[in-house]
């Protein structure tokens, strides 16, 4: 198992495996946080395994709540964004229906 914190880690590691003959996805399990289109594909190439999206669609959500600061109200102790994760069984469509 393979854990990486972005992408660009994770596909660094799949194409260090690939080239030992390790099948990356089956013969390691790998995971990876970021969800660009580039993980997303190998995702669906069987490459990746899951893929945690973090989103670079908070810029709406993060204005509003310096306005809202700003303008003396008070924010929650905790602003849920709205990310997912992506495993072979999510639905085609909906990992192309993406943003980004």
């Amino acid at each position: 198992m393979i854990y990486s914190h972005n992408d660009d880690m994770a596909l660094g590691a799949v194409d260090a495996l690939e080239a030992a003959g390790i099948q990356p996805g089956r013969d390691v399990k790998i995971i990876s946080v970021d969800g660009t289109e580039e993980a997303v594909k190998a995702l669906e190439e069987g490459r990746l395994n899951c893929v945690v999206e973090c989103s670079p669609l908070l810029g709406p959500q993060l204005m509003k709540a310096v306005t809202d600061l700003m303008s003396g109200k008070e924010l929650p102790l905790r602003i849920i964004t709205d990310e997912r994760v992506f495993t072979a069984q999510t639905p085609r469509e909906e990992l192309r229906g993406r943003k980004y």
